[in-house]
């Protein structure tokens, strides 16, 4: 069985001088407390505070990276555990780990196996290679320091020397694991992030039943457009309430919409009584991006919008298992012609922050830093999903540095439902940072105290100002 340890240098650069550079500014910054901005751990797990179950329930079920790509190779997901929409799965968490490691071999050269292998050797002193044959070694280990009070929620959050984790929830949670989190005494920062994808896309399976859920909990009448742009201010100082400082908007493009008050209410008309088709939905979730925009003038919520992604392509996957099971695929959109209608009514407000992610890389250096490097709303979220890997993280630099700076840009967040992992992904991006920043110091073109700077803005204070934490 092979020694896994993971190497001290590693992501630094190859070249000597230059990887020293590198060492000397991450052995600065490592220690610095992590920033999580931007995630989707599972708020009740620190409102509980009971011990996880299983390695399988903490580290492969929340992970679609893990699963999609083991379903990629033939394998049915109902092996991993998955469960199926009544809740049936042919295996037990003992078989859907050995299932994931005889086919860990699938994670080489994946970012996956840095943030796991990160997690089994830093966390569980486990240094031999995961496989079938030291499956069983693996989650017995794992499942008795589980059982340990140093690894429960609580303890892991502090240990993992988090200052702030927002995770995510719709606009209709009822927020009562937040409620009981900041009840309990325990100093730990956990902050909702507003999402209200459920009740602003007309397409969604469940957007008929949320509305009716939305108008209850708000005491409005949401299918007037009044009373539904009501119901999200008053959802969204739910939100603030319990911390939130951001919204989400996980919208197949970045379109945006400026029409007139009277087309919006007979929009929504057509919307709440569930007469939209493809088009109009289009539509409505691009007028909404506007109005949540306009809502964070006066509120303060910084924007974050998600797109490109075709969600649940899949359709039979969709069918069988629901929502969110490694079936998203992202496509191009147009960031420039999308987004005009808002820049145009709100681009030059001091007030607004929108953060933009996307899973197009082209439009970096084509639409994005331009964009960014202008007006003084927009941001740049660090690389997303597909591309939170190094390569995707030294692209981002090299495509978007020149144009908008790094003060254009919100440092790293971590984006995750893996929580074991978030220490891993923080590490591999102060890594490429640190590698990028001391390219730049060898080739004379940043004096080595402005990456020492650089370091510390891109890993902590970035993402605290970004977010308004």
């Amino acid at each position: 069985m092979a020694n896994m340890l993971l190497h001290n240098d590693r992501l630094f650069p190859i070249e000597g001088h230059t990887r020293e550079i590198a060492r000397e500014l991450y052995l600065a910054i490592k220690e610095l407390p992590i920033i999580s901005p931007h995630g989707h751990v599972d708020p009740k797990w620190f409102a509980q505070n009971e011990p996880f179950d299983n390695p399988t329930g903490l580290i492969l079920a929340p992970d679609h990276y893990l699963y999609r790509m083991i379903y990629s190779q033939g394998i049915p997901l109902e092996k991993l555990g998955v469960e199926d929409r009544n809740g049936r799965s042919d295996a037990n968490p003992r078989q859907a780990w050995r299932e994931f490691a005889a086919n860990y071999h699938l994670f080489r050269g994946t970012p996956s196996a840095l943030w796991l292998d990160h997690v089994f050797s830093g966390l569980f002193d486990l240094n031999i290679v995961l496989n079938e044959s030291t499956a069983d070694t693996y989650f017995d280990l794992i499942s008795a320091a589980l059982k340990r009070e140093s690894f429960r929620p609580r303890a892991l959050f502090e240990s993992f020397n988090i200052e702030v984790l927002a995770t995510t929830e719709s606009a209709i949670d009822s927020l009562e694991h937040h409620r009981t989190i900041q009840h309990s005494g325990w100093p730990g920062r956990i902050i909702p992030t507003y999402r209200p994808d459920v009740v602003v896309d007309p397409e969604h399976e469940d957007f008929a039943k949320a509305l009716i859920e939305f108008g209850e909990q708000t005491g409005e009448n949401v299918e007037s457009w009044q009373g539904y742009l009501n119901a999200h201010r008053k959802r969204r100082e739910d939100f603030i309430n319990m911390g939130a400082t951001a919204t989400d908007h996980g919208h197949p493009s970045p379109r945006t919409a400026a029409l007139s008050v009277s087309d919006c209410k007979k929009l929504h008309f057509e919307v709440a009584r569930g007469r939209a088709g493809p088009e109009e939905a289009e539509l409505y979730r691009a007028q909404m991006l506007t109005e949540m925009a306009r809502m964070s003038l006066d509120d303060g919520l910084v924007m974050q919008i998600h797109a490109g992604s075709h969600r649940n392509h899949n359709g039979w996957v969709e069918n069988r298992f629901g929502r969110d099971k490694g079936a998203d695929i992202p496509h191009g959109v147009d960031f420039v012609n999308g987004l005009k209608p808002l820049l145009s009514q709100f681009g030059n407000d001091l007030r607004l922050s929108m953060i933009l992610f996307t899973l197009d890389e082209s439009t970096y250096g084509r639409e994005l830093a331009p964009m960014a490097g202008h007006y003084p709303c927009i941001r740049l979220g660090p690389p997303w999903w597909f591309f939170d890997s190094p390569e995707g993280m030294r692209r981002f630099r090299e495509q978007t540095t020149g144009i908008a700076g790094f003060y254009n840009t919100v440092g790293f967040n971590d984006d995750t439902r893996a929580f074991l992992s978030i220490p891993a992904r923080h590490d591999v991006a102060r890594r490429m940072d640190c590698g990028y920043l001391a390219r730049l110091v060898a080739e004379h073109r940043l004096r080595i105290g402005e990456a020492h700077e650089l370091a510390v803005d891109l890993t902590y204070s970035l993402p605290k100002s970004a977010y308004r934490l």
